[in-house]
């Protein structure tokens, strides 16, 4: 059975296959025993990509796995002995005892996260295509019962299909703790796009905990699993994406009310030193007129960078340009990004 959703994004989406038909190939079968290994780790900053002890001496120069990581989806099948190679009534089994203490959003969680391991994941559709990743509708559900939630799993590229256009400005004030690893990052070998993969998930996932427990609107981070993040769906229970704020118009919205949850957020995130950094109207959502930022991988730090200050300038100029479009007197944008200097306490 085909389940169809609308979606803002795209026209419509469909499940990635049938109910009860195979799963994709195991992540296991398709390396061959003597590939070296990628290794995703998670500390404080982060996930971070390592190789394996055996090939720990490759200096940043190792390609011969390109293209051998092909949808991370698949990555994160859970096994069991159903013939058809998944739980019955999904895709996979639910990640969640997958996820590290460390790897799981901030405490106290929403009501809505689902946390029970007997819970299965159900895969809907794709919600938005990206240059460095696409975002996935999730069903995670306990079969028999109603406990059931939509979330969105973001999952980075592979290193032949992903392009981190924008690397060089955003990771100035960050360094890999290891040398060969940022020697590798720096050659944009195939570890090396492998290691910015994991920085950028693990940056994001990161960025979104510290931002929800600051109190600025973005969605609840639930996990995150190797380069896949799993975090809170904002739309509707039908599974319709909500509309970014560029496809609204004036009338659709109360513009004044906007601005002043923007800009709430955004001082939040000044306080404590951080600039969104790539801030447009294409990447804030609006549901039932609640205002909420998405696309945080990027985010940066203001003190360390030294572009940090014409970061948090542009963030306010790039959206504030929207709503002068749609009324707000110009002169407001000026003011906003002076108070966020202040709180940023960039003098």
């Amino acid at each position: 059975m085909r389940e169809r959703f609308s979606s803002t994004d795209t026209d419509s989406f469909s499940r990635i296959r049938a109910k009860g038909a195979p799963r994709r190939g195991r992540r296991s079968e398709r390396f061959d025993d003597n590939e070296p290994e990628v290794v995703f780790r998670f500390d404080d900053h982060g996930a971070y990509a390592v190789a394996s002890d055996e090939y720990a001496d490759f200096d940043g120069e190792y390609e011969s796995h390109d293209g051998e990581y092909e949808n991370y989806d698949d990555s994160y099948d859970s096994y069991d002995d159903n013939p058809d190679g998944g739980p019955a009534g999904g895709d996979r089994w639910s990640t969640w005892d997958q996820s590290t203490p460390t790897e799981k959003g901030p405490e106290p969680r929403p009501a809505w996260v689902v946390t029970e391991l007997a819970a299965v994941d159900t895969e809907l559709g794709l919600v938005k295509t990206g240059k460095e990743a696409d975002v996935f509708l999730l069903e995670r559900g306990v079969p028999g019962t109603d406990r059931r939630t939509l979330m969105a799993a973001k999952r980075y590229r592979d290193s032949q299909h992903r392009m981190f256009h924008r690397d060089s400005g955003y990771l100035e004030g960050r360094r890999h703790k290891e040398s060969r690893i940022a020697r590798a990052m720096a050659k944009r070998t195939a570890f090396g796009k492998e290691a910015i993969a994991a920085q950028w998930a693990g940056a994001e996932f990161t960025a979104l905990c510290r931002l929800w427990s600051a109190g600025v609107a973005v969605p609840y981070p639930v996990q995150i699993t190797g380069t896949e993040i799993l975090m809170e769906f904002v739309g509707d229970e039908s599974g319709i994406a909500a509309p970014r704020l560029a496809q609204l118009r004036a009338e659709e919205v109360d513009v004044e009310d906007l601005w002043e949850q923007l800009g709430r957020s955004l001082s939040l995130l000044a306080g404590d030193g951080y600039a969104h950094g790539d801030l447009s109207a294409y990447n804030i959502l609006v549901h039932e007129g609640r205002l909420v930022i998405i696309d945080v991988p990027q985010i940066v730090d203001v003190v360390a960078n030294p572009r940090g200050r014409s970061f948090l300038e542009r963030d306010v100029r790039n959206v504030g340009a929207w709503f002068v479009s749609r009324g707000l007197p110009e002169h407001r944008v000026g003011e906003l990004v002076g108070v966020l200097e202040f709180d940023a306490r960039l003098g």
